[in-house]
């Protein structure tokens, strides 16, 4: 029972809940006190010693009973089955009062899985599954591909190879008996692959959802399907929490390796310039401020609202944030990214201005118009778009007074590189006043790019 409630706490931390070897010796000791034989204290006592917040009560919840819920073996109940077992008996009743199902399986000599199988023994067969099961480690299971290995296993474990040749020994002998053990063992295989099922949602949660993430990653933003929308989003909320674990550190510790010769005397004067007191000098840093301009044209829409929740999950990081969304004309949208779900912010912005026509002149100028002087030397300009104007005019000047105005100019284009310039795109002649071009197409580019952005502040 130790080794079960271990694979219960690797089951639990696959599924996110937060369980740490103190609060898992806690949990054993509270189990020895009450026991397994009550099924509902036996779950409450676990949600009371591991669970620290109300998601982790339901995750735990379905854990628990997903980990204490075995498949059922299937079960012989057709009139064929009790024919042979009457035809077996002799038609004896004495033989079916004394509860003889086994079909005359012992007077065929057959191994005890054939036996077992016959006499329809539902807890003997759960009981010889899970020992096959922890005899194959199936909670070693992490991966969908590793289905089939570990039915083999434990079907091995079980002694399916005996099984198969007393199937073939009472084939020519008593073909009734090999039907219903070949019958058996159908139901067999089904029910050690809903258990081997049950194991990969129990163990290879966390390995699946990472190998899903990683591949999100990856994938074009622009062409994420309807379904994996909140997957993506998910993944770039997990993304922010990461760049806020990594760069929200506190700033106070100082850099030390350079001394301060000038304050160090002056403070140690009334020693007699004995330097008891050192001092150090210190790095300054300025206040990271970013101004984010999001093209939410149509092309470039979906890139635009992970970029948006992107940013605006980093207030812990940047002290100052301010977002703007404009295909033919440009509004602010920091409030309402502020204020409202991802969902609800991404409606109303692009309802406003979304799924328009591009025209990065016009709406350049509506930024100099009335927001130019939100630019300072300590601000981050980040541009996001593709760069295609339709032919109208780019107003390349007005960024180029932004990239003079700002500490650094960053444009993030969704776009291949090898078609920069082709067509009605403008980033040859935006690129010559930025600080940083990249191309952002997938989450992991994405990432890697705020993440420089946010460095340079630390």
């Amino acid at each position: 029972m130790r080794e079960n409630l271990h694979r219960f706490f690797r089951a639990a931390r696959g599924a996110g809940v937060r369980v740490s070897p103190a609060e898992s010796i806690d949990a054993m000791r509270a189990v020895a006190q009450v026991g397994f034989a009550d099924r509902a204290v036996l779950r409450d006592t676990f949600l009371l010693t591991l669970a620290k917040t109300q998601d982790e009560k339901r995750a735990l919840g379905d854990c628990f009973d997903l980990f204490f819920s075995q498949p059922e073996p299937q079960q012989e109940t057709s009139e064929q089955q009790k024919a042979d077992e009457q035809s077996q008996s002799g038609g004896n009743p004495e033989a079916d009062a004394h509860g003889d199902s086994s079909g005359g399986a012992e007077s065929e000599n057959v191994g005890p899985l054939a036996q077992m199988l016959l006499s329809q023994d539902r807890t003997a067969i759960s009981t010889a599954i899970a020992n096959a099961s922890g005899a194959a480690s199936l909670s070693d299971i992490r991966y969908f591909t590793q289905r089939g290995i570990f039915q083999t296993r434990i079907l091995d474990a079980m002694g399916i190879q005996r099984l198969r040749d007393d199937i073939d020994n009472l084939t020519a002998r008593n073909p009734a008996i090999a039907e219903r053990l070949q019958d058996a063992l159908t139901g067999l295989r089904g029910t050690v692959r809903d258990a081997v099922s049950q194991a990969l949602l129990l163990y290879g949660r966390e390995e699946t959802e990472n190998l899903r993430n990683e591949i999100l990653r990856n994938a074009p933003l622009a062409r994420i399907e309807p379904r994996q929308v909140e997957q993506m989003r998910s993944l770039i909320r997990q993304i922010a929490r990461r760049l806020r674990e990594r760069y929200s550190k506190p700033r106070k510790r100082q850099r030390r390796g350079h001394l301060d010769v000038r304050r160090t005397l002056r403070r140690n004067a009334a020693w007699g310039g004995v330097p008891f007191l050192t001092a150090w000098k210190r790095k300054h840093r300025d206040r990271p401020k970013i101004v984010a301009l999001c093209d939410v044209s149509g092309s470039v829409a979906r890139v635009s609202d992970f970029f948006l929740l992107l940013i605006h999950s980093l207030h812990e990081v940047v002290d100052d944030v301010r977002s703007f969304a404009f295909s033919g004309h440009l509004i602010e949208v920091s409030d309402i990214l502020a204020k409202k779900s991802p969902e609800e912010a991404m409606k109303e912005i692009m309802s406003k201005v979304g799924f328009g026509s591009s025209d990065y002149g016009n709406s350049f100028a509506d930024f100099e118009h009335e927001w130019m002087n939100t630019i300072t030397p300590q601000t981050t300009v980040i541009v996001l778009g593709d760069a295609r104007s339709n032919n109208l005019d780019p107003r390349a000047d007005i960024l180029r007074r932004i990239g003079e105005r700002s500490k650094r100019l960053v444009w993030l284009n969704p776009e291949g590189r090898m078609t920069w310039g082709f067509g009605d795109s403008e980033m040859p002649r935006y690129a010559t006043f930025c600080t940083v071009v990249r191309q952002c197409a997938t989450a992991k580019q994405l990432e890697r790019a705020v993440s420089d952005i946010v460095a340079t502040y630390q």
